[in-house]
């Protein structure tokens, strides 16, 4: 009896989900292996690891999500490189770690947005979830920077109370001043994205502040 007590008590727990993991120390990935492992969340898009960098084309906004709780204040590092003309190198950071478009369009992020030589290598944008508004204290955009196929670039993404600073290659890109940060475990992840060119990251790092 007291067994099988014991066990009546035991088995709600057996059916909760396990809480990610908060990343509170220096956090990297090389992608210096085979398979992508059980610390990414693959929203439906052909992500793989090839030649020890994480390689995806087509992911029509579907994310790829890092299954660890980003700091509410921190920086982010990664290279990255387009293969295509395109360009359209995209990333989400502080997003809620699921979210990923139903149909192949565009969709409503839960995150900031980062998108380098989006729209054919014609725009790029810093975006407080909705990468197609026209407010700018939701969307910051330039059209000068185009990017060059083939070219390594190293982001810079900092996030310390209301600012969000984007560099690209140790320069300032773009910024955005929220005046109410995304936060909470509804925020707090980092997810790789990409519409259809061939991207390549490495040397994933994230930094609390």
């Amino acid at each position: 009896m007291r067994y099988g007590l014991i066990a009546l008590l035991l088995l709600p727990l057996a059916g909760c989900p396990v809480k990610d993991e908060a990343i509170t120390a220096p956090f990297t990935d090389s992608f210096e292996r085979a398979q992508l492992g059980p610390e990414y969340n693959n929203t439906g898009a052909p992500y793989e690891i090839l030649k020890g960098k994480l390689r995806i084309k087509g992911a029509y906004n579907h994310p790829l999500w890092l299954k660890k709780k980003l700091p509410r204040d921190a920086v982010i590092e990664l290279d990255v490189v387009s293969k295509t003309p395109d360009g359209d190198i995209k990333v989400e950071a502080w997003g809620d770690g699921e979210s990923h478009a139903t149909t192949r369009g565009a969709y409503l992020a839960t995150s900031y947005v980062f998108i380098f030589g989006g729209w054919g290598n014609r725009e790029s944008a810093l975006c407080r979830m909705d990468e197609h508004s026209e407010d700018p204290q939701v969307r910051q955009t330039r059209r000068d920077v185009k990017v060059v196929p083939g070219r390594t670039y190293h982001f810079t993404i900092k996030r310390k109370g209301k600012k969000l600073e984007w560099l690209i290659d140790g320069k300032p890109f773009l910024a955005l001043d929220d005046p109410t940060p995304l936060e909470g475990d509804r925020h707090a992840y980092f997810g790789f994205n990409n519409w259809q060119s061939d991207l390549w990251f490495d040397n994933l790092s994230i930094k609390p502040l």
